[in-house]
């Protein structure tokens, strides 16, 4: 069956990085975008970023807060999605997911927790 596994997240002092990552399995990666998602506590979930296929050519979508800070990424042979996150916030903190959407449906991690520490 579908399943994406984020990697651990943690504990980030502000203006820290950190790299998350997503291992797809159970269906055919490649054509298939990968979203990140977040949600911080009392907050709607909200986009990230999001990375189609490498091999589509396209440039990867970011949220506006992300923009310049966050950088999605991708890796089709290994079936794996990466959020580099720089220079972290205290607004970031948050559970963060990532997401495939294969037909009509739409299939979710877990998701990871990061706080970040001032």
């Amino acid at each position: 069956q579908v399943q994406l596994v984020e990697s651990e997240g943690g504990s980030v002092q502000s203006g820290g990085s950190l790299n998350l990552s997503c291992a797809a399995s159970g269906f055919v990666f490649r054509p298939v975008p990968i979203t990140w998602y977040r949600q911080a506590p009392g907050k709607e979930r909200e986009v990230v970023a999001e990375v189609e296929s490498g091999s589509s050519g396209a440039r990867p979508n970011y949220a506006e807060f992300a923009k310049g800070r966050f950088t999605v990424s991708r890796d089709d042979n290994k079936r794996m999605a990466y959020l580099q996150m720089n220079n972290l916030k205290p607004e970031d903190a948050a559970t963060y997911y990532c997401s495939a959407q294969i037909g009509s449906r739409q299939f979710w991690g877990k998701g990871t927790l990061v706080t970040i520490s001032s």
